[in-house]
């Protein structure tokens, strides 16, 4: 961790793995690999054109894209000339993003195909300082200032190597190397400033917390824009690992069983949804086939609690798990690969029981926390020193204090420098010792581990005085394979209701089996069965909670929350306010006496 700059970690690991593959995207329906040395001439070139376009230090590169392998080759070619790069998400609507690209200072954006591209010239007008525009995919169209991304790679064409080696050589660790955007849940994005050094020093600690070795593979899936996948970009650099790019989401599935990723990075809701897809699909078979399957999992279950207290397992049951995993456990463990020796989930909070759900199945989920302003990375399990519930210790060199109200504080090369145009924002985040302020509640075991119970404010104060975390009852709920998003209410209020969404394939599928007959969904929304089916759902999730935790009433919404409704930020998160705000009657009506 103590290189000068990116772009000198990047060179070091290409010049030491030449001809090892360090990239891989699928083309054509073949996999193509990329060297490090190829992957290095790219970056370059691209570096060059930047060059000759007349990017400066610190000027902003924005990316509109999928996360793909020109995404990395941007972000590397900029950040080694001290470019700083900004990453929008593609699922951002275009005002989103004209308020990014402006708010950044950018000068030029890269695009990834003319669906992107009509985005921005929809806002075209608004984006003042912006002076190039570069399409990845094929000719553009609509506006005559874009440019085809081999086009631009010629451009580089005029610069010495001097020119860039001198520009290179002048990066030092304090230089921003990228502007990351928060999601924006409680009000307007802000920008955290991410420094070479905080990259630098974060895709260290987070490699040594976690067994990464030179011969594994992963499988790329999450949105570069987010500072979690661009961690793993640089972790995964730093130990010469290669990484896959997934054709899109739609095609991960199928990625996995290609690709056989030795781990994987992933957000909560990917493991919900496999949670979900298997369990249901399990009960809609029923018969001899879940009875097969329950005692499968129930076996797994033993193993897996005797491996977390570091316990033999007897040989009786080990032979059992051997027919367990013939039967039904390596079929799960095929459906990531077949060879994942773990799989980190960050982002969002994890539910215990999915975790515990999937190491009975043989796959071994390692959850960590982190946030923009730390370089998306503070705390993670360990493949062998592991407990689920918990986001594990801090890793090296990153200290950890619980503040007298709860809140989590850290402090560490990872935290941001501030943030970008808004000192006063930075003032209310980062005191004078360095101390970042996460908004997380949480407690620190007695092995250093922790274990995080809700957003600070988030917290649901009931009318009786009890302190309760919405997150908790959203993430038990959400394990119904009928519920597709939750939100749960209850702020000075006798009790805890939520505003749920639904399964629409799930719920039809049921209500075709029961007879009910209906002409569209929200018909079925509003059938009483369809309510009482919720409601004999939530009453099942309910045991898993306090009395005082436990939702109460709920209420049924027709679609599911969406970025472009303005209810999900680009990283799926619920913007509470304004769901709060938009079904407003609907919540007061639950508490009408």
């Amino acid at each position: 961790m103590n290189e000068k700059s990116i772009y000198h970690l990047f060179r070091d690991v290409c010049e030491k793995n030449n001809d090892k593959t360090a990239f891989r995207f699928k083309k054509n329906g073949a996999w193509i690999p990329v060297t490090w040395k190829q992957h290095a001439e790219a970056c370059k070139i691209i570096s060059k054109s930047l060059l000759a376009l007349g990017i400066k230090k610190d000027d902003k590169v924005s990316i509109l894209s999928q996360s793909r392998l020109e995404w990395v080759q941007c972000d590397f070619g900029a950040v080694s000339i001290g470019a700083v790069t900004v990453g929008i998400y593609p699922s951002n609507l275009a005002d989103d993003c004209a308020y990014m690209i402006n708010h950044s200072d950018a000068v030029i954006i890269f695009v990834e195909n003319q669906d992107q591209l009509n985005k921005i010239n929809s806002v075209r007008k608004q984006l003042t300082k912006i002076k190039h525009i570069v399409l990845y995919d094929g000719i553009p169209s609509g506006n005559d200032e874009a440019i085809a991304w081999q086009d631009f790679l010629k451009k580089g064409e005029s610069i010495a190597d001097e020119t860039f080696t001198k520009r290179v050589e002048s990066l030092k660790q304090d230089d921003v190397a990228s502007i990351v955007y928060t999601s924006g849940t409680t009000g307007i994005p802000k920008g955290a400033m991410l420094t070479h050094g905080n990259l630098l020093f974060t895709s260290w600690s987070a490699a040594e917390s976690l067994n990464l070795l030179p011969h594994m593979e992963t499988l790329m899936f999450l949105p570069l824009a987010h500072v979690f996948a661009r961690l793993i970009v640089y972790f995964s650099m730093r130990a010469a690992i290669s990484i896959a790019f997934a054709e899109s989401m739609e095609k991960v599935a199928d990625n996995l069983k290609e690709i056989r990723p030795h781990f994987i990075a992933s957000v909560p809701r990917i493991f919900e949804k496999v949670y979900d897809k298997i369990t249901s699909g399990v009960q809609d078979a029923g018969g001899l086939k879940e009875k097969i399957f329950r005692w499968s999992v129930g076996v797994g279950y033993q193993v897996s609690r005797l491996q977390q207290e570091n316990k033999a397992i007897p040989a009786g049951l080990a032979v059992k798990h051997k027919l367990a995993n013939k039967l039904v456990l390596s079929k799960i463990q095929a459906a990531f690969g077949g060879r994942l020796l773990w799989a980190v989930s960050g982002a969002a909070p994890l539910n215990k029981a999915i975790a515990e759900f999937f190491h009975a199945c043989g796959i071994l989920i390692l959850e960590g926390i982190g946030m923009t302003e730390n370089t998306s990375f503070t705390n993670v399990n360990h493949y062998d020193n592991n407990k689920f519930g918990t986001v594990g210790p801090t890793g090296p060199m990153i200290e950890q204090k619980i503040a007298p109200d709860g809140e989590v504080l850290y402090r560490g090369k990872n935290v941001m420098l501030g943030y970008y145009k808004n000192p006063k924002a930075t003032e209310e985040a980062i005191d004078k010792d360095g101390w970042l302020y996460t908004g997380d509640i949480g407690e620190i075991d007695e092995d250093g581990f922790l274990r995080i119970t809700d957003r600070k404010k988030d917290l649901i104060v009931t009318a009786g005085g009890k302190n309760i975390a919405p997150q908790r009852i959203e993430r038990i709920l959400r394990t119904s394979r009928y519920i597709s998003q939750v939100v749960a209410l209850g702020d000075k209020k006798k009790f805890i209701s939520a505003l749920i969404t639904m399964d629409q394939p799930q719920v039809e599928a049921w209500a075709t089996k029961q007879g009910i007959n209906y002409s569209s969904w929200p018909e079925l929304v509003v059938h009483p069965r369809v309510k009482a089916l919720i409601a004999a759902e939530v009453a099942e999730k309910n045991k898993d909670l306090a009395s005082f935790e436990s939702v109460k009433k709920l209420s049924l919404i027709a679609t599911d929350f969406s970025i472009a409704s303005g209810e999900l930020t680009a990283s799926l998160k619920i913007k509470r306010k304004v769901v709060t705000e938009r079904y407003r009657e609907l919540i007061e009506a639950m508490y009408r006496e």
